[in-house]
Protein backbone atom coordinates (compact mmCIF):
# COMPACT_ATOMS: atom_id res chain seq x y z
CA UNK A 1 0.00 0.00 0.00
CA UNK A 2 1.39 4.31 -0.97
CA UNK A 3 2.14 5.79 2.04
CA UNK A 4 0.18 9.39 1.49
CA UNK A 5 2.71 12.28 2.92
CA UNK A 6 0.77 15.71 3.67
CA UNK A 7 3.52 18.58 3.30
CA UNK A 8 3.14 21.23 5.54
CA UNK A 9 2.09 23.59 2.56
CA UNK A 10 -1.03 21.24 2.05
CA UNK A 11 -1.83 20.90 5.79
CA UNK A 12 -1.75 24.94 5.70
CA UNK A 13 -4.04 25.01 2.66
CA UNK A 14 -6.70 23.06 4.69
CA UNK A 15 -6.41 25.06 7.62
CA UNK A 16 -6.65 28.18 5.57
CA UNK A 17 -9.33 26.52 4.00
CA UNK A 18 -10.93 25.11 7.07
CA UNK A 19 -10.88 29.55 8.64
CA UNK A 20 -12.18 30.76 5.61
CA UNK A 21 -15.49 28.57 5.82
CA UNK A 22 -15.62 28.93 9.35
CA UNK A 23 -16.65 32.74 8.60
CA UNK A 24 -20.10 30.82 7.59
CA UNK A 25 -20.45 27.70 9.36
CA UNK A 26 -17.29 25.71 11.67
CA UNK A 27 -19.79 22.48 11.13
CA UNK A 28 -19.45 23.39 7.60
CA UNK A 29 -15.97 23.94 7.51
CA UNK A 30 -15.03 20.55 9.36
CA UNK A 31 -16.63 18.39 7.10
CA UNK A 32 -15.54 20.09 4.26
CA UNK A 33 -12.21 19.80 5.23
CA UNK A 34 -12.83 15.79 6.15
CA UNK A 35 -13.52 15.48 2.65
CA UNK A 36 -10.72 17.05 1.09
CA UNK A 37 -8.49 14.69 3.64
CA UNK A 38 -9.83 11.56 3.42
CA UNK A 39 -10.64 12.45 -0.77
CA UNK A 40 -6.97 11.20 -1.21
CA UNK A 41 -7.11 7.71 0.19
CA UNK A 42 -8.15 6.70 -3.26
CA UNK A 43 -4.47 6.88 -3.97
CA UNK A 44 -3.39 4.37 -1.42
CA UNK A 45 -4.54 1.58 -4.03
CA UNK A 46 -4.69 4.04 -7.34
CA UNK A 47 -1.78 6.41 -7.49
CA UNK A 48 -2.33 7.54 -11.31
CA UNK A 49 -5.95 8.06 -10.65
CA UNK A 50 -5.63 11.38 -11.16
CA UNK A 51 -5.21 13.71 -14.16
CA UNK A 52 -1.79 15.17 -15.12
CA UNK A 53 -1.53 18.63 -14.06
CA UNK A 54 -2.37 21.07 -17.53
CA UNK A 55 -0.08 23.53 -16.88
CA UNK A 56 2.84 21.43 -15.98
CA UNK A 57 2.63 17.98 -18.16
CA UNK A 58 4.83 15.75 -15.84
CA UNK A 59 3.21 11.72 -15.49
CA UNK A 60 4.37 11.95 -11.79
CA UNK A 61 2.50 15.49 -10.78
CA UNK A 62 -1.27 14.96 -11.28
CA UNK A 63 -4.17 16.25 -9.67
CA UNK A 64 -7.78 15.27 -7.91
CA UNK A 65 -10.75 17.54 -8.63
CA UNK A 66 -12.78 17.71 -5.47
CA UNK A 67 -15.11 20.38 -5.46
CA UNK A 68 -13.77 23.98 -5.97
CA UNK A 69 -10.42 22.10 -5.37
CA UNK A 70 -7.34 20.76 -6.89
CA UNK A 71 -5.48 18.75 -4.83
CA UNK A 72 -2.05 18.39 -6.09
CA UNK A 73 -0.10 15.35 -5.69
CA UNK A 74 3.05 14.36 -6.53
CA UNK A 75 4.60 10.50 -7.09
CA UNK A 76 7.57 10.28 -5.43
CA UNK A 77 7.91 6.44 -5.81
CA UNK A 78 5.86 3.14 -5.94
CA UNK A 79 5.45 3.28 -2.61
CA UNK A 80 5.24 7.09 -1.59
CA UNK A 81 2.82 10.08 -2.96
CA UNK A 82 3.23 13.64 -1.58
CA UNK A 83 0.45 16.12 -0.98
CA UNK A 84 1.90 19.29 -1.94
CA UNK A 85 -0.99 21.63 -2.22
CA UNK A 86 -5.02 22.09 -2.17
CA UNK A 87 -5.49 25.02 -4.81
CA UNK A 88 -8.67 26.78 -5.26
CA UNK A 89 -9.85 25.52 -8.52
CA UNK A 90 -10.91 29.65 -9.51
CA UNK A 91 -7.16 30.84 -9.13
CA UNK A 92 -4.44 30.48 -11.82
CA UNK A 93 -1.75 27.79 -10.94
CA UNK A 94 0.75 30.10 -12.12
CA UNK A 95 0.30 32.52 -8.88
CA UNK A 96 0.88 29.62 -6.77
CA UNK A 97 4.91 30.07 -6.02
CA UNK A 98 5.07 25.96 -5.40
CA UNK A 99 5.19 25.87 -8.88
CA UNK A 100 5.95 28.76 -10.70
CA UNK A 101 8.72 31.73 -9.56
Amino acid sequence: MVQINWTTQAQNDLEEIKNYISFDSVKYAEAAVFKLFHSVDILQTNSAIGRVVPEIQNENLRELIKGNYRIIYWIVDANRIDILTVHHAKRLLENNPLFFQ
